[in-house]
């Protein structure tokens, strides 16, 4: 397969075309330049041209962060999947429209009249604003709670873990409000309002539908413990709710007999989980993903209401008659506001979204930044997200997105966009926060284990990660479409760069082997930071 270089000759797949911004006169370069640059290019080719990667597509590009100056380039105008690497555009875009300070309040309004009893003759309305975790991961100095396997994943591997913090701490706290205002009694409805923007389906793996109101990423988690083989394993849930009823029937199997567990929701809305696990693993995470957020956020406050001692008539098993009326949004400067919470600062969601890869949160920023510009689709968002990028000196015609996440079938950069957007990110005044919120290589998040902790270049380099894939029926194994990486770094000398690394279309046995390409990338980040 032919790829066509940035200087418009043709070349053979995966040859490295090596691009210096200032040429010595004549073409020369001197001979310690030339020694340096050929050993560069003969320790990518070596990793790039390896027989695994017979198929695959190569797009690279190092450049000097401080001039822009190219380092080494491979394909730097064509087309790639970038798979979760997307998130990077999804973020600048709102932190340039939110700013890092940002904080998402979330209102609680009374529609009705209290009498001196505190019986309100009304409803309750808890207002949806775009916060993502409301409350549910925020740690007790105030910060987003991650883990480097995050728990929306989980259901594709045993690698899933949970935050600590309790994910109904933001209901519990606007219930606690609620009853310090004076109320003891709700004879009304309690209800959501979801409006803020059009419901839309997210992209890639985890929750998948993307809506005003999240609780727990809209997910119910299950921890299976396994006992002594011949045992049931031990089921737990959170969070505990009257709605989630979980029928689970796990047995736990010999040491090194296979794990196989499946979880489905039936008919009547419980869960059923069945199958084995083997003595001595660790507790196994599984979630599962709720068909309405409204309701279970309605349900989830209901009953938080009545744990901080407000009698509520409405039952969290029963939906509002008619879906629940809901007031124009002009209404709310008239009604009582009786409780608010506030958010951590805008900066923790997007070192979560970066850390972990999260994509439902990912999928949900187009439509914050419209609903914050007037708009409510995905298409406003993208359209906004345009006009970040051209006020940001990016060539937005080179690339194409139909999401936020990095999963749409459109969604296509090029390397040497990415590395526009980030050498852009370097200059604005936020950058540490940008910066801050990237997984490190071979630390934690995403990148933690791409490299050993042998690898010169661990901690040295902070980047975006992404990996898509699908089944190859045909042939009974995966195909790889992306497996990307673009961010910061430096060599070892102490040049700062940025970087944007994608290979696409690669054939490969299981989804496990998408980490071993990962370590691949890592390899790359090791030989730019070896290089002079």
């Amino acid at each position: 397969m032919i790829h066509k270089s940035s200087r418009r000759r043709w070349l053979p797949a995966g040859f490295a075309l090596l691009v210096w911004a200032v040429p010595l006169a004549g073409g020369e370069k001197p001979a310690n330049e030339k020694l340096a640059t050929d050993k560069l290019t003969g320790q990518i080719a070596a990793v790039i041209e390896a027989p695994e990667f017979k198929h695959a597509h190569w797009g690279l590009l190092v450049v000097d962060l401080q001039t822009g100056s190219p380092i080494y380039e491979l394909n730097p105008d064509h087309l790639f999947a970038p798979a979760s690497v997307t998130k990077l555009y999804s973020v600048a875009t709102a932190l340039d429209a939110f700013g890092a300070d940002h904080r998402f309040e979330t209102p609680v309004y009374a529609r009705g009249e209290t009498n001196g009893q505190g019986v309100l003759a009304g409803d309750l309305i808890l207002v949806a604003t775009g916060d993502l975790t409301l409350g549910g991961r925020t740690t007790a100095d105030g910060q987003i709670a991650f883990t480097n396997s995050d728990h929306t994943y989980a259901n594709g591997s045993d690698k899933g873990e949970l935050t600590a913090p309790d994910p109904l701490a933001g209901l519990d706290e606007l219930a606690k409000q609620v009853a310090a205002g004076g109320i003891k009694r709700v004879k009304g409805e309690v209800l959501i309002d979801d409006r803020l923007f059009d419901k839309e389906t997210g992209s890639g793996s985890g929750p998948r539908r993307v809506t005003p109101i999240v609780v727990n990423d809209n997910l119910v988690d299950l921890t299976i413990t396994p006992t002594a083989a011949g045992q049931p394993a031990t089921v737990s849930w959170r969070p505990q709710s009257a709605i989630v009823q979980v029928d689970a029937r796990v047995e736990t199997v010999a040491v090194g007999q296979p794990l196989a567990v499946t979880l489905r929701g039936d008919t009547t809305g419980g869960l059923v989980v069945r199958g084995s696990l083997p003595a001595g693993h660790k507790p196994l995470v599984r979630v599962y993903e709720v068909p309405d957020a409204a309701a279970f956020a309605r349900a989830l406050f209901i009953e938080a209401l009545r744990r901080a001692g407000v009698e509520v008539d409405a039952s969290p098993l029963i939906p509002p008659p008619n879906g629940g009326a809901l007031p124009p949004h002009s209404d709310y400067a008239r009604l009582k506001a009786l409780a608010k919470f506030t958010s951590p600062p805008f900066s923790e969601n997007v070192r979560l979204i970066l850390k972990v890869s999260h994509n439902l949160h990912a999928s949900s920023l187009p439509l914050l930044v419209a609903a914050r510009q007037g708009g409510r689709s995905l298409a406003d968002g993208l359209k906004k997200q345009n006009d970040f990028l051209a006020r940001s000196g990016i060539d937005a015609d080179s690339i194409s997105f139909g999401g936020g996440a990095g999963g749409a079938s459109a969604d296509f950069v090029t390397p040497r966009a990415t590395v526009e957007l980030l050498r852009s990110m370097h200059a604005r005044p936020d950058v540490e926060v940008f910066k801050r919120a990237l997984p490190i290589l071979g630390v934690d998040g995403t990148l933690s284990e791409s490299v050993g902790p042998e690898c010169p270049a661990r901690g040295k380099f902070v980047a975006k990660t992404g990996t898509l894939y699908w089944e190859n029926l045909l042939n009974d194994r995966l195909l790889l479409t992306s497996k990307a990486l673009a961010g910061y770094g430096a060599t070892s000398a102490g040049r700062p760069v940025a970087f944007a690394f994608f290979v696409n279309n690669v054939h490969l046995p299981q989804s496990a082997e998408t980490g071993r390409i990962g370590k691949t990338l890592g390899k790359l980040c090791e030989i730019i930071y070896a290089a002079e």
